[in-house]
C-alpha cells in the first residue's frame, strides 16, 4: 500500500555506526547491568533463605513461596490465556478490508504499524496482564491455605445453618475468584473491542452496521460471562450478609442480618440472581440470533431491577415496617448478635455479679484494715513510672538503657512465696557509645547486660534516697538480693526489644562483654545467625544491607556470625506470619536463660453476626507507643483467640512456638498448612508456665466488647441505657484510656489471693464507677482466663473523682508546694482499684522528681474508701488513717507508722537533736561535691542524741515500773487487811 505518512524526500544522510569496540563494550555494560539486577534479586531471596534456615523454620519459607510461585503462575497464566485468546479470536474474525471508509482509512496506519510486530505486541500485552494478575494473586497466599486447609468450626449461623468455617474460610477464597474472574472478563471485552474496533469489526462513525455479526457473537458471549459471573455474585452475597458490617444505632458497628436483610435483602438477592442468570442466556443466545435486542433488554431490566429490589425496596422495608417498631423488629436479630460477639471474642462464659460498691458490714474499721492487708499485695511500684529510676541507679554505663515502660512478673520472695515482680532487660543504645563507627556499631558493641527487678509492693527501707526500689537482682553483672533473685543465668541479652541493629559477632573482631571482675572481650558462641564465612554470603549480605563493608571488611573471617531481625515480635511475626502479635513482649528467667515470651493470636473477620473491632483502636491505652503496638495481620476481626505462647532466646535467639488453644479452629487449619512449626502444649516445661499470664491485647480486646455485650437481654441491649466505656486514665493527661494493672487479689468469691489482670468502667458519659473487671492471669491456675465482672449497684466514685479527690486534699496540695520549693515534681503512679468487704479501695503511689534525684522516687500513698481519702508517708498509714485504726490495732510487719513519741522532755529533745543531725546529713549528701566530712560529724551527732534517746527512755521506764510495783504491794497488803477483817 502506498506510504500516506508523508515523510521527507531529500538525500538521506548516513549515519555512522559504532564501532565495534563501543559495541563490545555497550554490550558488556548491558550484560553487567543486567546480572546486578539479578543478584539484587537473587540477594534478597537468599537471605531470606540463610535466615529461615538459621531458625530451622525453613518449611515456612518455602511453603510460603511455594504457594506464591504457584498462585502467580496459575493465575498469571489464566489471565494472560484468557486476555491472549480473546485478542486472538478478535483478529481472526476480522471482517476484509475491501471496502474502506473515512473512519478506517484514519485506522490504516496503526494496523500498519502493528502488522510486522503482531505477535510482539500479543505476547507483550499477555505478558503485562498475567504479571499484574500473577502478583494481586500471589498476595493472596493466607486466603488459598486457610482455604485448602480449612478444619470445621462445629458452630453454625442461625441464618443459613453453614459451619462458619464456610464464612472464615471458603466464602472470602470463592470471592476472590469471582473478583479474578470479574478481572479477566472485563479485560478480555476491552481488548477485543480494540482490535474489533482496530480492524473494522466494531464502527463508531460509519454508515450501516455498527458491528460485525462475528463481532457481534463474540463480545455477546463476554458479556454474557460478565452477567453469569454478577449472578454469582449475587449468589454469594445472600451468605454474605451473615458477615456484612453496617451501622446501626444499638451497637454502632454491626455484623450480620437485621430485620431488612432477612425480610428484603435476602429475597432481592435471589430475585436479582435469578434475573442474572436469564440475562446471561440471552447474551449467550446472541450467538444464533445475531441481534442485540433481547440481551440488551435484559440486561436494562436486570440493572432496574437491581435499583427497585436491590434498593429501593429493602429502603421502604426499612423506612415503614422497620422503624416504627424498631426494637420489637430487630430483637431477634440484635440476640443472635450479642450471641455470636460473646462466643467469637470469648467472653461468654464471664461470671457477672451484682456489687454494692459501699461497705455495709459488721466489724468497723479493725476488720476492714484486717482485710486490707489479705485481700491484694498492693503494687506500689509502677512499672510506667519507675523506668528512669531503674535506668538512672542500675544502667551502669552510658550505653545500656532500659523500656520506658517495664514489666510486671513473679518470683518467688526470701519466704518462699510468689511475689510481684518489676523487671527489665538492659539492653544496648548505640546512642551512648562513646564513640560511633561501624565497628563500634556492629562488632563491638553487641550486646546489652541481664535482668534487673524489684519488689513490687514495697520500697528499700534502707536505700538512699528513701523511695528506691527494692532491688532484688542489681549490678552488673547482676546477682540476687537477700529479699530474693531470679536466680542464675546466662546474662547477655543479643535479641531485645530494642536492638534494632545488625550485628556480626563470633569473628576475628572481640565484643565487650562484663565478668566479676569488671569488662572483659568475649566472642560469641551460641549458633545464633547466619554463618559469613562464605564469599556468596558476604556478597549477598553486603547487598541487601548496603554494606559494602561486609563484603572485604578484615574484620569478618572464620566463624563470622550476622545476627538480624533481633526484636522478639518481629522474630515470631516472620516465622509464624500467620499470627497476629501482642504489642508487649515480657522477659522471664527460664531455665537459666532470658526468655522473652510474646503472646501471638489466631484471628479472623468471617465469624457470622459477630461485630467487628479494629485492634489498633481497642488495644490502644495511655501506655501506647511505637514498640507497645500490636501487630496484626488484619486490622478489622470479629474472632480471636490466644492460640500460641511463643518464646524467643535473648541469647541465641532460638523462637518456640506453643499450642495454648488446641481447640481453635483458626489455629488448626494453620498447623496443617505448616506442620510441625507449633509445638503441643505437654511441652511447655513447668518452670515456663510459672511465668505465662494472660495477654494484656486480648483483655483489652475483650473489655472493650464488654462495654456494651455484657447485657444479654436484647430490648436492654437496644436502649443502651447499661451502657459503659472504658475511662480515661486519669493519671496522664492525653485523654487514652486507662491501662489494665497486673496485680495479685482475691475477687469476692475467691478464697485467694491470684495472679490477675484488671481494669474498671464507668456508665457511660458518667465519671462515677460502673463496673470492676477482673480475669484470673495466673497460667497455672484451674480458673486461667476466667472473666470476673462486678456491677456496681451503688454511686461509687470512678477513677476520675478519686484522682480529683486526691488533688483537692489539703496534705496534697502542701507537698506539691514543698516540692515545687525543691525544683521537684510530683508524679502519680498506677491508680489501683480493689474490691473489699463490698466497697472499693482506691490505691495510688506517688512519686517525686527533681532536685538532686532527677528520677522517680515513691514518697507518698494516696488511699481512698468510701468517703475517706487520706495521702500519708507509707501504705501502712494510710490505711491507718483511711480505716481509723490505731496503731496498736495494726497487724505487725505491714509498713505503717511507729509507735507515738514518748512525753519524756530528755527524749523529746534527744529525738529533735537526731532529726537535726540526720537533716544536715542529708544536706551535706546534697551539696556539689558532697561534704563527706560534714556528713560525718552528723552521723556522730546522729548517733549521740540517738543514745541520749534511749537511756532517757530506758530510765523513765524503770521509774515507771518501780512506781507501779509499790502501789501494788499496797493494795495487796490492803486487800488482805479487809479480807482478814
Amino acid at each position: 500500500m502506498p506510504d500516506r505518512g508523508g515523510g521527507p524526500t531529500g538525500p538521506r544522510v548516513r549515519v555512522g555506526r559504532p564501532s565495534r569496540r563501543a559495541r563490545t563494550l555497550l554490550m558488556t555494560l548491558g550484560v553487567l547491568a543486567v546480572l546486578a539486577m539479578l543478584f539484587v534479586m537473587f540477594a534478597g531471596f537468599w537471605t531470606d533463605w540463610l535466615w529461615y534456615r538459621s531458625l530451622h523454620y525453613s518449611s515456612v519459607f518455602s511453603t510460603t513461596l511455594k504457594t506464591k510461585i504457584g498462585l502467580f503462575f496459575v493465575f498469571g497464566v489464566l489471565m494472560a490465556t484468557a486476555v491472549g485468546i480473546n485478542i486472538w479470536l478478535a483478529h481472526r474474525l476480522r471482517p476484509p478490508l475491501s471496502a474502506m471508509s473515512m473512519e478506517q482509512q484514519s485506522l490504516d496506519r496503526y494496523r500498519m504499524g502493528i502488522a510486522p510486530f503482531k505477535k510482539w505486541v500479543l505476547l507483550a500485552v499477555t505478558a503485562l496482564v498475567g504479571l499484574i494478575a500473577g502478583a494481586s494473586a500471589a498476595g493472596q497466599w493466607r486466603i488459598w491455605l486457610l482455604w485448602v486447609n480449612g478444619v470445621p468450626f462445629g458452630q453454625k449461623d442461625p441464618q443459613f445453618h453453614k459451619d462458619v468455617a464456610f464464612y472464615a474460610f471458603d466464602l472470602p477464597w470463592y470471592r476472590f475468584l469471582l473478583s479474578f474472574g470479574f478481572a479477566a472478563t472485563v479485560l478480555s471485552l476491552i481488548a477485543a473491542a480494540l482490535v474489533h474496533y482496530l480492524y473494522g469489526g466494531l464502527r463508531v462513525t460509519s454508515p450501516g452496521a455498527r458491528a460485525t455479526a462475528a463481532a457481534t457473537g463474540h463480545l455477546s458471549v463476554l458479556l454474557g460471562v460478565f452477567v453469569a459471573l454478577k449472578a454469582v455474585a449475587y449468589w454469594l452475597d445472600r451468605y454474605g450478609l451473615a458477615v456484612k458490617s453496617s451501622d446501626f444505632k444499638a451497637t454502632g458497628n454491626w455484623t450480620g442480618l437485621r430485620y431488612v436483610d432477612a425480610n428484603a435483602y435476602l429475597p432481592a438477592k435471589t430475585i436479582l440472581f435469578c434475573i442474572a442468570a436469564i440475562c446471561a442466556v440471552l447474551f449467550f443466545a446472541t450467538l444464533w440470533r445475531r441481534t442485540w435486542q433481547l440481551p440488551v433488554i435484559g440486561f436494562g431490566l436486570m440493572v432496574l431491577s437491581a435499583i427497585l429490589i436491590g434498593g429501593l425496596y429493602p429502603a421502604i422495608v426499612q423506612k415503614f415496617q422497620v422503624q416504627p417498631n424498631e426494637q420489637a423488629k430487630e430483637a431477634p436479630y440484635i440476640q443472635k448478635n450479642i450471641e455470636a460477639t460473646r462466643k467469637a471474642y470469648g467472653i461468654d462464659d464471664s461470671k457477672v455479679a451484682d456489687y454494692s460498691g459501699k461497705n455495709d458490714s459488721d466489724g468497723g474499721g479493725e476488720k476492714l484494715r484486717k482485710d486490707a492487708n489479705t485481700t491484694a499485695s498492693y503494687r506500689l511500684i509502677d512499672p510506667s513510672v519507675i523506668s528512669p529510676t531503674f535506668q538512672q541507679l542500675q544502667q551502669e554505663r552510658k550505653y545500656y538503657q532500659f523500656p520506658s515502660t517495664l514489666d510486671v512478673d513473679r518470683y518467688k520472695g526470701a519466704d518462699g512465696k510468689d511475689q510481684d515482680t518489676v523487671v527489665g532487660v538492659r539492653e544496648l543504645n548505640l546512642s551512648g557509645i562513646p564513640k560511633r563507627n561501624w565497628i563500634n556499631d556492629h562488632f563491638t558493641y553487641t550486646h546489652g547486660y541481664g535482668m534487673v527487678a524489684a519488689k513490687g509492693t514495697t520500697t528499700d527501707p534502707n536505700a538512699d534516697p528513701a523511695g528506691s526500689p527494692d532491688f532484688t537482682e542489681s549490678g552488673l553483672p547482676t546477682k540476687g538480693s537477700s529479699g530474693g533473685g531470679v536466680g542464675t543465668y546466662k546474662q547477655q541479652v543479643y535479641y531485645g526489644e530494642k536492638t534494632d541493629q545488625y550485628s556480626i559477632v563470633g569473628g576475628p573482631q572481640k565484643e565487650l562483654d562484663y565478668e566479676k571482675n569488671g569488662e572483659r572481650t568475649t566472642s560469641y558462641k551460641g549458633k545464633s545467625g547466619v554463618s559469613l564465612s562464605n564469599p556468596v554470603n558476604r556478597a549477598a549480605y553486603a547487598v541487601a544491607f548496603g554494606e559494602p563493608q561486609i563484603l572485604y571488611s578484615g574484620a569478618i573471617g572464620d566463624g563470622s556470625r550476622i545476627l538480624y531481625n533481633r526484636t522478639p515480635k518481629e522474630r515470631v511475626e516472620k516465622v509464624a506470619p500467620w499470627l497476629t502479635i501482642d504489642g508487649d513482649a515480657y522477659p522471664a528467667v527460664v531455665h537459666g536463660r532470658i526468655k522473652w515470651i510474646v503472646d501471638a493470636y489466631t484471628t479472623t473477620n468471617g465469624y457470622p453476626y459477630a461485630s467487628r473491632t479494629t485492634l489498633g483502636d481497642s488495644t490502644a491505652d495511655s501506655l501506647s507507643d511505637g514498640d507497645r503496638s500490636v501487630v496484626a495481620q488484619q486490622n478489622k476481626v470479629n474472632y480471636i483467640r490466644n492460640s500460641v505462647k511463643a518464646t524467643v532466646d535473648a541469647y541465641d535467639g532460638t523462637v518456640k512456638l506453643y499450642e495454648w488453644d488446641s481447640k481453635d479452629p483458626v489455629l488448626k487449619t494453620w498447623e496443617k498448612a505448616f506442620p510441625g512449626t507449633v509445638e503441643p502444649k505437654e511441652k511447655i516445661s513447668g518452670e515456663l508456665m510459672e511465668h505465662l499470664r494472660y495477654p494484656q491485647d486480648l483483655f483489652k480486646v475483650q473489655r472493650e466488647l464488654l462495654t456494651r455485650y455484657h447485657v444479654t437481654d436484647p430490648t436492654q441491649f437496644y436502649s443502651g441505657s447499661d451502657a459503659w466505656q472504658v475511662p480515661e486514665d486519669p493519671t496522664h493527661k492525653d485523654g487514652n484510656a486507662v491501662p489494665p494493672y497486673y496485680l495479685s487479689m482475691r475477687m469476692p468469691d475467691q478464697k485467694g489471693q491470684t495472679f490477675s489482670l484488671t481494669t474498671t468502667f464507668t456508665p457511660n458519659g458518667r465519671p462515677n464507677l460502673g463496673a470492676f473487671m477482673s480475669i484470673d492471669a495466673d497460667a497455672n491456675s484451674k480458673d486461667y482466663g476466667t472473666i470476673r465482672l462486678l456491677k456496681v449497684t451503688s454511686n461509687v466514685p470512678g477513677p476520675q473523682q478519686v484522682q480529683s479527690e486526691l488533688n483537692g486534699d489539703p496534705e496534697v496540695a502542701e507537698f506539691v508546694r514543698n516540692l515545687r520549693g525543691t525544683d521537684s515534681d510530683i508524679e502519680y503512679g498506677n491508680l489501683l482499684t480493689v474490691p473489699l468487704d463490698n466497697g472499693f479501695l482506691y490505691i495510688e503511689p506517688v512519686y517525686a522528681r527533681g532536685g538532686s534525684a532527677n528520677y522517680p522516687l515513691l514518697k507518698k500513698v494516696g488511699v481512698s474508701y468510701g468517703k475517706e481519702t487520706v495521702f500519708k508517708d507509707t501504705l501502712g498509714e494510710a490505711l491507718d488513717a483511711v480505716f481509723g485504726e490505731s496503731s496498736e490495732q495494726r497487724p505487725p510487719g505491714d509498713g505503717g507508722q511507729e509507735e507515738p513519741p514518748s512525753s519524756n522532755p530528755t527524749v523529746k529533745e534527744a529525738l529533735k537533736d537526731a532529726s537535726d543531725a540526720y537533716q544536715d546529713a542529708q544536706d551535706a549528701l546534697q551539696k556539689q561535691p558532697q561534704d563527706w566530712e560534714a556528713y560525718g560529724r552528723a552521723q556522730e551527732d546522729l548517733k549521740d542524741a540517738l543514745d541520749r534517746a534511749a537511756k532517757a527512755e530506758d530510765k523513765a521506764a524503770g521509774d515507771k515500773g518501780q512506781q507501779q510495783n509499790q502501789p501494788r504491794s499496797q493494795s495487796a497488803a490492803g486487800g488482805s487487811d479487809k479480807k482478814g477483817g
